[in-house]
């Protein structure tokens, strides 16, 4: 019996590090050799090795070169557009990411929390000739997000606290963020169905976000605008108008009732 339990352990340990592997690669976006990764994940080389090849039979991994560098394979491309396939939200976000980058012109973006960072899942350039974009799936501090502000409001204060590293409300101007600030922000941004900054990020840029909501009126995901400073703030009113539209068709879908009286107030 004490046998048994032990190869399950080390076959657990041996999925997580072989996830570890995949998502290490995902944040770095670039191929890299097993002793590379194992030095960077602070795991020893032969478990890395064997783990890498057995990911490379599998076709999750493949070489990248020919000095032994291995990145993401295509398995897993296939694996993801499946996914995409049966995910209603993917596909729903997309549509409205397209009718948003039409009407405004400007940058449309789907959000989500990725653990405790926040991330571009989804994009659609804007139609305009001097663009805005971003690198999808790469992994920002929470407290330079306007979606930040609505992702986090199920939480309790001291959760959020919690939540997000004591670093991350070190903006990049190297100006912190008091946490307590922030939360009000969190608050606020509840009630009015809504959150727009001049970003931290891009000092040229102003953010709009707004949520999308799952039945139970928890925010799973942002739609969000991102639009030159002067435009945004310009055409401010018209940018919301057809961000919140957008999210709160796609709320409805999933099952959401917006309390009588919100839409109107928050606007």
């Amino acid at each position: 019996m004490p046998e048994a339990v032990d190869i399950t352990a080390k076959r657990t340990r041996g999925l997580d590090r072989a996830f570890e592997i995949l998502e290490f690669l995902r944040q770095t976006r670039r191929p890299m050799r097993p002793n590379e990764i194992a030095s960077s994940i602070g795991a020893p080389r032969s478990s890395i090795y064997e783990l890498v090849n057995l990911l490379l039979r599998h076709g999750m991994l493949e070489y990248e070169g020919g000095d032994g560098r291995v990145f993401l394979g295509r398995k897993l491309y296939f694996l993801g557009s499946v996914y995409a396939e049966q995910f209603d939200l993917m596909r729903e976000c997309d549509r409205m990411l397209v009718r948003l980058a039409e009407e405004t012109r400007e940058t449309a973006q789907m959000c989500l929390l990725e653990g405790n960072k926040y991330t571009v899942a989804m994009m659609r350039e804007g139609l305009r000739p001097f663009r805005i974009s971003a690198n999808v799936g790469e992994l920002v501090s929470i407290p330079w997000t306007a979606s930040g502000r609505l992702l986090l409001a199920h939480l309790t204060d001291q959760e959020i606290i919690d939540f997000i590293p004591h670093e991350d409300f070190l903006l990049p101007n190297d100006q912190r963020l008091d946490p307590h600030e922030f939360i009000a922000q969190v608050r606020k941004a509840s009630r009015d169905g809504y959150f727009t900054f001049n970003s931290v990020v891009e000092n040229f840029t102003h953010c709009f976000a707004a949520p999308i909501y799952r039945a139970d009126g928890m925010c799973i995901a942002t739609l969000c605008l991102v639009a030159p400073r002067e435009d945004g703030l310009r055409n401010r009113d018209v940018y919301l108008a057809s961000l919140t539209r957008a999210s709160r068709e796609i709320s409805e879908k999933l099952g959401f009732n917006e309390p009588r009286g919100a839409a109107s107030s928050s606007r």
